[in-house]
């Protein structure tokens, strides 16, 4: 999660689009763009005018997956005739847990001299509390958003099921899965309520760190304290369900309290271990339990009129073509984990594991929190990889 933007080629071919983007080709007939966009167009490319031929042109080209993604830009700014001195401005913003100085957004910082000479004036803006870059996402301040994935929820039901508990079982699933929804066929489904999903990218396994290695199964959990994000209350029922109590704690205050002993169990990927130093809270007698309980993600969620589909299309296959550079440095940061921490649990405490995920996933799609969809092709995934599985001859999701 804390490196994703390392991926130079997906970040140059983001801030590359966005000098097409105020084009504002739509799903639909004819043209439509904001008054925003208008002004903007006017301002970079006086006299040019976007025609209903044209924007079918620029849509025919970005869904064109025979072509690279560098050819498929180049193809669309000679179809649009966009001036090359021209210079859009867009805000990008990035939650980083250090803020200014962690790195993703020194990654995103190295490259803004490169998206300078593709055109574009992009102000970076670092943000450690995700849930006040949201809500500037939500006001305009931000064009553009890297959120984890369960924030991205918020925006898109859709994607924000990939998190979900037990999905996805291995690295392996979510690079499947990435790939069906990189395709252009799936494009629709990446635009809900004037926000579009531009890129998804694999954050890593979220295990379980305990300060007490006796706690490795949902028997032993109980009485147990654990953190639970306040602004998802499903988290706080399954917590309680398991006979656990759920203290109310977010992203920044989740791992202190873990290192401070307010919390026994602490639900995190394995590339926190270092950056948060999650062994001090684990202390003499705690571990990971080896069994990850999602794949979780990061998703850079942007606004639609600032990004169009036909331009996130390109955005998303480029993230997509990052996944072996990412997984490198998330793998990288995950053997960083001492063996001696790992917690083996038998086979039947998985199987345990596995049926009260779906429980979950079952309930939590009922109330509307999960999107059926994403959960059947998760499902579809799984029996794609393992056609054993009891679920694939008798699915429920």
């Amino acid at each position: 999660m804390m490196r994703i933007t390392r991926t130079r080629h997906s970040l140059q071919m983001l801030l590359t689009a966005a000098l097409i983007s105020l084009l504002g080709i739509s799903q639909a007939a004819a043209v439509e763009m904001t008054d925003a966009q208008r002004e903007e167009l006017s301002r970079l490319a006086p006299g040019l005018t976007i025609t209903n031929e044209m924007a079918e042109q620029l849509r025919a080209i970005a869904y064109d997956r025979s072509l690279p993604l560098e050819q498929r830009v180049a193809a669309m700014r000679r179809v649009s005739g966009f001036p090359d001195d021209a210079m859009v401005k867009r805000r990008i913003c990035i939650w980083d847990i250090a803020g200014r100085n962690g790195p993703i957004y020194q990654a995103a910082q190295d490259q803004r001299l490169r998206i300078l000479e593709f055109g574009v004036d992009v102000e970076l803006l670092p943000y450690t509390n995700e849930g006040v870059m949201v809500e500037e996402l939500h006001s305009g301040r931000c064009d553009a958003a890297l959120m984890t994935g369960l924030r991205a929820r918020l925006f898109n039901q859709f994607t924000g099921t990939i998190d979900s508990v037990g999905g996805l079982p291995t690295d392996e699933h979510m690079h499947v899965l990435l790939q069906v929804l990189a395709d252009p066929r799936m494009a629709d489904r990446m635009v809900s309520n004037r926000y579009v999903v531009m890129g998804i990218a694999p954050a890593g396994g979220a295990y379980v760190f305990v300060n007490d290695r006796s706690i490795n199964s949902l028997a032993r959990a109980a009485g147990k304290r654990v953190p639970v994000l306040e602004y998802d209350p499903t988290q706080a029922r399954m917590v309680s369900q398991i006979g656990a109590t759920p203290v109310a704690a977010d992203l920044i205050s989740a791992p202190n309290m873990f290192n401070n002993g307010v919390v026994d169990v602490l639900p995190a990927p394995l590339i926190a271990y270092e950056i948060l130093e999650l062994y001090r809270g684990m202390g003499a007698n705690g571990g990971v339990i080896d069994y990850p309980l999602a794949q979780i993600t990061m998703q850079l969620i942007g606004r639609e009129d600032k990004f169009p589909n036909e331009i996130a299309q390109l955005v998303r296959e480029a993230f997509f073509e990052g996944y072996e550079d990412i997984m490198e440095q998330l793998n990288t940061e995950a053997a960083k984990v001492p063996d001696r921490w790992w917690i083996a649990i038998p086979d039947e405490d998985k199987q345990e594991y596995e049926t009260m995920m779906q429980d979950a996933r079952l309930q939590l799609r009922e109330e509307g929190y999960y999107s059926a969809e994403m959960l059947t092709l998760q499902r579809r995934i799984r029996c794609r990889m393992d056609n054993n599985r009891g679920e694939c001859t008798n699915p429920v999701e």
